[in-house]
């Protein structure tokens, strides 16, 4: 008897374009959106214009301004306008600065229950709260799928998380996935997709699952799905779309590769101490501390419901005097809510430091904290430095958790302030504002429209083919869960030079080794490989990560295990991704040895193992790969993109 489907595989089918429906088989599915940030954004429309594209071949694509907004020099600005007159020649949708946090604004206007979405940000899982099949990728894929190719990726493994309860006071969502953390870490969801099904989602709206569905990327899996239900419904009516609802749900006895039971009644506050998403314990455990900072937004709480209850806590009552109770609206829409219904009055009145609607400090850009002070934040992520301040304290909080601990001065569990826990819920008619999103123009005006370059916007370097041998030096050896914020840092330093390749690998690995760079770009015309462990390029789906090294002379990264998005970036930008077939190996190799890989081409078609020498040593070690077929011609081109256009020169 064939089982019940559950939402995973009916998204999954309804897109297969090609491939098996077997965990670990390579399948290409269609794309009907796509989503870019101004971080990724402009490195997606400089390879549409680099393939030749006319106008984008999906249902609907959308180009957010929400990372850079500080403007503290021409270059934030001229992108801005670049990003716009790509929009305009490329017939995307454009949402400017101001107007907010790409995920939530997404998932408001323009996410469709049943439909699938590629965006170049590794939150872009954040859609599945509605019953989207919606994944985070490297700049180059969403590009391509821009241009109507299927979104190549190995089938997950279907998690299922059974919801029981309902959560108790002074408990949020934020909790219930800072408890998914704990239990199973930063790479716990590597290879899955996590569906959360059960009674306890009656009682979660669409933007609470939005919370869960957003942090999922921290756990590394592909994906996020929640079914599209009676709350998914009440959403879109709220947002003036009822008539986009679909309902999408889990046949009668569905069954998952995976099975986990969450009793949502068991579950406290909890806190994630510095610096990793999964360093989750009691909030409890912590409280008394001493904070300098609480900090309320972000897209991993960027719901009406998640400022209204912070305001709620502190309304009438003042902020401690040492704490900076920073705001962040995450889109004017819900600012404008916030000041309807006198939120905000009672967040300025109380302390609260008022700030644009973005992404802000979350990325970096902006409210970094006093040095070897803790700073609460219910952002996303806590990784070391990616305040702006190198030797942070992050710590990663619920809504309720920050504003408790805002009056205080002290980490609190809002159970002990002895104030009864206040009700704040999402307007079930609140003002909607689509002003501010610019439409696509008609194809006839589009094609006059010329792209707006400053001087800081510079074209893609040119990647030549990957060699058949490598005789290297090993430049950098480390450790396990390396981000790509380790490898390449964001904040208001670097971010405003994402269109400029050669001067933003001058930050490469800063965090780790600031002589990288310097090392590294004597090596451009011979190469060099790092050595990794588990985890390899966790975090953010920025492409520049895997695009500055390889600038600098990167040809191959050895590791125990990499990180999807990023493995995949490596792949796109003529990295090989190689792993130990022993892990022990690992330990074997020392920065500074010289290795030979020879007869590279023949090994990785055929695959067998290949043998690297470490000639320093007097060593040889068997590495290995997964790459598929499509993958294996890709970095011998050099890359994605001298691969697409290869492909499109012999079409013509």
């Amino acid at each position: 008897m064939e089982r019940g489907r559950n939402v995973a595989t009916k998204l999954i089918e309804s897109h297969l374009v090609a491939g098996l429906l077997e965990p670990g088989h390579e399948i290409a599915l269609q794309i009907d959106q796509t989503l870019t940030q101004d971080a990724t954004g402009t490195l997606v429309m400089l390879e549409l214009e680099a393939m030749g594209l006319e106008r984008v071949r999906t249902e609907l694509s959308a180009q957010y301004v929400d990372h850079n907004l500080l403007q503290e020099d021409f270059k934030n600005a001229d992108d801005h306008l670049f990003l716009r007159s790509a929009c305009r020649r490329f017939g995307v949708w454009y949402s400017p600065a101001g107007n907010g946090v790409s995920h939530p604004l997404h998932q408001e206007r323009f996410g469709k229950p049943g439909k699938s979405l590629l965006g170049s940000d590794s939150h872009t899982c954040a859609a599945g709260a509605i019953g989207m099949l919606a994944i985070g990728a490297g700049g180059l894929e969403v590009a391509l799928a821009m241009a109507g190719e299927p979104f190549h990726v190995r089938m997950p493994a279907i998690w299922g998380v059974r919801l029981v309860g309902e959560l108790p006071d002074w408990v949020s969502a934020k909790d219930v996935i800072l408890e998914m953390l704990r239990r199973h870490g930063v790479s716990g969801g590597l290879g899955r997709i996590i569906e959360y099904y059960g009674p306890g989602l009656r009682t979660l709206t669409a933007m609470d699952r939005h919370v869960i569905a957003n942090m999922g990327a921290e756990l590394g899996a592909t994906a996020t799905v929640f079914p599209s239900d009676e709350q998914v419904r009440r959403s879109l009516r709220a947002q003036d779309r009822e008539a986009d609802f679909v309902e999408l749900v889990a046949d009668d006895g569905a069954d998952y590769d995976v099975h986990e039971t969450i009793d949502l009644s068991t579950v406290e506050p909890l806190i994630a101490l510095p610096s990793s998403p999964s360093n989750v314990v009691p909030v409890r455990e912590v409280a008394g501390r001493e904070i300098y900072q609480a900090y309320v937004g972000s897209s991993a709480n960027p719901g009406y419901r998640d400022f209204a209850i912070a305001a709620e806590i502190v309304k009438g009552r003042r902020i401690h005097d040492r704490v900076s109770f920073d705001v962040n609206p995450t889109s004017r829409q819900i600012l404008e809510n916030l000041i309807a219904d006198g939120h905000v009055a009672a967040l300025l009145h109380a302390g609260a430091r008022l700030h644009q609607a973005g992404c802000n400090g979350c990325i970096g850009m902006g409210q970094a904290p006093a040095t070897d002070r803790i700073s609460l934040r219910t952002v996303p992520r806590n990784f070391a430095g990616r305040s702006g301040t190198r030797e942070d304290q992050v710590y990663l909080v619920s809504p309720e958790t920050a504003a408790a601990s805002a009056l205080t001065g002290t980490i609190t569990d809002g159970r002990t302030l002895g104030i009864p826990y206040p009700r704040a819920r999402e307007p079930e008619q609140p003002r909607v504002d689509v002003d501010m999103f610019v439409a696509p123009l008609p194809i006839e005006q589009a094609r006059k429209v010329r792209l707006e370059k400053g001087p800081n916007i510079q074209t893609l370097p040119v990647l030549e083919p990957f060699a058949d041998t490598l005789d290297v030096p090993v430049l950098l050896r480390l450790g396990d869960d390396v981000s790509t914020d380790d490898i390449l840092p964001a904040g208001a330093r670097v971010l405003p030079l994402r269109s400029n390749i050669e001067q933003i690998s001058r930050f490469a690995f800063e965090p780790i080794d600031p002589t990288y760079p310097a090392r590294a770009r004597q090596t451009r015309d011979t190469g060099h490989v790092i050595v990794a462990g588990r985890n390899y390029g966790q975090g953010s789906s920025r492409e520049h990560a895997a695009l500055a090294p390889r600038y600098l002379g990167l040809r191959a990264v050895l590791a125990i295990r990499f990180a999807r998005i990023h493995r995949d970036n490596l792949i796109n930008f003529g990295v090989l991704p190689l792993t130990f077939e022993n892990p022990d190996d690992y330990e074997r190799i020392v920065q500074g040895d010289f290795i030979s890989l020879d007869g590279l081409h023949a090994a990785i078609r055929a695959p067998r193992p290949i043998e690297l020498e470490d000639y320093t040593r007097g060593i040889t070690i068997r590495v290995g790969h997964d790459l598929s077929p499509r993958q294996v011609e890709i970095l011998l081109a050099g890359g994605l993109i001298p691969f697409m256009r290869r492909r499109l020169v012999s079409a013509a």
